[in-house]
């Protein structure tokens, strides 16, 4: 049986270089210390934001100690992820943690002061060169304002994020380190160590003995906890719930999508396009049916590439050298950068005991970003590079183009830029392909990018609304509502040419980002996004890539929504919604023909 790495097993060079952040744990313990110190400056503060010079001496402050925090923050919490297992690290999270439910409780006086000021002072403000960093926050103080509480109330609601994230924080521990898979026989009769990273190859596999036991394997493993994560779900969704009724809400949509500025016609438009556009997926469901030889298609059918004899893994260094000629038409300057990434320890490589599973970019704004991979090999992980390094690039752009207090892209953009890379590098595969067998691999590939980022995280959103709902109309939040919602969910978006098996019912209970609400949507509002600006730039259009790079670089400088318009993408209409489907339908067009 396969075993997973011990950390100490993996090559140092395939393991990200953390010294950017901190040199020694020595001195993240004088910063802590420092920060810990300093946070008291800020609530000196409090009562005194009438005056310009108070105010602009307050926001400056709490943007270094906000810098601060966040250098502490990441490294404490990167060197869990590394080996979740390693007591001292988890230590130095919770004391973070917590340090950071005081830094917020500290500065909780700030949002509620500004908000007291009149709506004219606050624009005035806004227009003065020395509160230039700070002009958009301004902005929205007078946007937000019926809904940021007296002082005393903000002070109460930062002093509830102490155990606010317990929920995340919980599941996370649970899916890291405690969920235990039964070992499964794989093609070649040996049995296979199960695992996040392991289960996505395993459903990859054209034994479909090896799928089906796999699925079983990962999805057993949570139904004997459900009532545990059930628990743990229900109780993000109350939090969430609470949240919205305290900062005055209708519901909490409409407090996540006005926490980032984004009409909810964004919302409407995705959920109406989808919606008209699943005889797409049916289409491709019926297609996969009819390729695979099967009358029906179970879940664990879904993942395998239907052309079979074709072997596109590759080793870690080769699949960098193909992500770096596929991003070539961004430019040098930008590959430069994907460069040093790579070359330079920016990414922790592969798999190991108590890694954190998934992929994901973080960084801070003094150093550089990282990437967290669990490579194994096969084309979705080299997507996966692709995918991160976007993130990755982003904030890189963002974090030298704009000052700290701008510098943080809202959620909504995170996945855009991530996304396009994955396009451009899907029709760099198409292009330079050998084979007409290779390009209908590939088309398969693609329309596997629609159905899990379009279609599938846009039905997961529609769950989070429906859970949230639940919770917002004070019904019993079980496993079993919960359940017959997903699984009824699952059947209209698959059609009928697939079989939601009993166990998709709880697939829930799996999906990491359920406990960071009203996220998922902007995976399929990214791809969306990502087609129209991958387009614009593989033809060639007039200011595609200068467009791209102002949106690259413009941070968290103005409403999302209008910095995605700088790269020519406007989601308040329906025609980047309208040019995905019939994206969709041509590449499905081609594999057919």
């Amino acid at each position: 049986m396969d075993a997973i790495r011990q950390r100490s097993e993996i090559s140092e060079k395939d393991k990200w270089d953390l010294s950017a952040i901190y040199e020694s744990e020595e001195k993240w313990e004088e910063d802590f210390e420092r920060l810990s110190l300093d946070a008291e400056k800020l609530s000196g503060y409090a009562g005194k934001l009438k005056e310009e010079e108070s105010i602009l001496a307050c926001l400056r402050l709490d943007d270094e100690l906000g810098e601060l925090f966040g250098e502490l923050y990441v490294y404490a919490h990167q060197r869990r992820d590394e080996d979740a297992g390693v007591e001292k690290y988890c230590a130095m999270c919770d004391r973070i943690d917590t340090l950071g439910v005081k830094l917020s409780e500290k500065g909780s006086f700030i949002l509620p002061e500004l908000t007291a000021l009149k709506r004219e002072e606050l624009l005035a403000m806004a227009e003065k060169a020395e509160f230039s960093d700070f002009d958009y926050m301004l902005k929205e103080v007078v946007r937000r304002k019926e809904h940021t509480l007296s002082a005393a109330e903000e002070k109460l609601l930062a002093g509830v994020g102490l155990f606010a994230d317990g929920f995340h924080d919980a599941f996370n521990m649970f899916d890291s380190l405690d969920v235990r898979f039964k070992p499964v026989v794989g093609e070649d009769g040996r049995r296979v160590q199960m695992s996040h990273g392991v289960y996505s190859k395993l459903l990859n596999s054209h034994d479909r003995r090896v799928r089906k036991a796999a699925f079983s394997s990962m999805f057993d493993a949570y139904g004997k906890m459900l009532h545990t994560v059930g628990q743990l779900y229900a109780g993000n969704l109350k939090k969430d719930v609470f949240f919205a009724r305290a900062r005055n809400y209708p519901d909490c949509l409409t407090r996540a999508m006005s926490g980032e500025n984004v009409p909810r016609v964004v919302y409407d438009n995705l959920i109406e396009s989808v919606h008209a556009g699943l005889k797409h997926l049916h289409g491709y469901m019926a297609w996969r049916a009819e390729a695979m030889g099967l009358k029906k298609l179970h879940m664990y059918d879904l993942h395998v590439q239907v052309i079979e004899d074709l072997d596109l893994s590759s080793s870690y260094e080769e699949a960098c050298e193909i992500v770096k000629k596929a991003l070539s038409p961004l430019g040098e300057e930008y590959l430069s950068h994907i460069r040093e990434a790579m070359e330079n320890r920016w990414i922790d490589v592969y798999e190991n005991k108590g890694k954190r599973s998934g992929a994901y970019s973080w960084g801070t704004y003094r150093s550089h970003p990282y990437v967290l991979l669990n490579y194994s090999g096969t084309v979705h992980d080299i997507f996966t590079i692709a995918h991160e390094l976007g993130h990755s690039m982003h904030s890189y752009y963002s974090d030298k183009a704009q000052p700290y207090s701008k510098s943080q892209y809202e959620i909504f953009v995170a996945e855009v830029a991530s996304t396009v890379n994955e396009v451009l590098l899907l029709k760099y595969l198409l292009k330079s392909s050998g084979s007409e067998k290779e390009k209908r691999y590939l088309l398969n590939y693609y329309l596997d990018m629609f159905r899990t980022t379009l279609f599938r995280q846009t039905m997961f959103a529609e769950f989070e609304e429906k859970a949230h709902e639940l919770a917002q109309k004070d019904m019993p939040v079980t496993c079993e509502a919960l359940n017959s919602v997903y699984y009824a969910l699952n059947k209209r978006y698959y059609g009928s040419n697939v079989v939601s098996d009993k166990p998709i019912a709880w697939e829930w209970a799996r999906v990491p980002h359920f406990y960071r609400s009203f996220y998922v949507y902007k995976y399929a509002t990214g791809i969306t996004s990502a087609v129209s600006i991958a387009r614009g730039i593989l033809r060639g259009e007039k200011g595609a890539v200068e467009g791209y790079m102002r949106f690259l670089s413009a941070g968290g400088s103005m409403s999302p929504v209008e910095i995605l318009k700088l790269a020519g993408v406007d989601l308040t209409g329906k025609e980047p919604f309208e040019a995905a489907m019939s994206e969709m339908a041509d590449a499905l067009a081609a594999l057919k023909g």
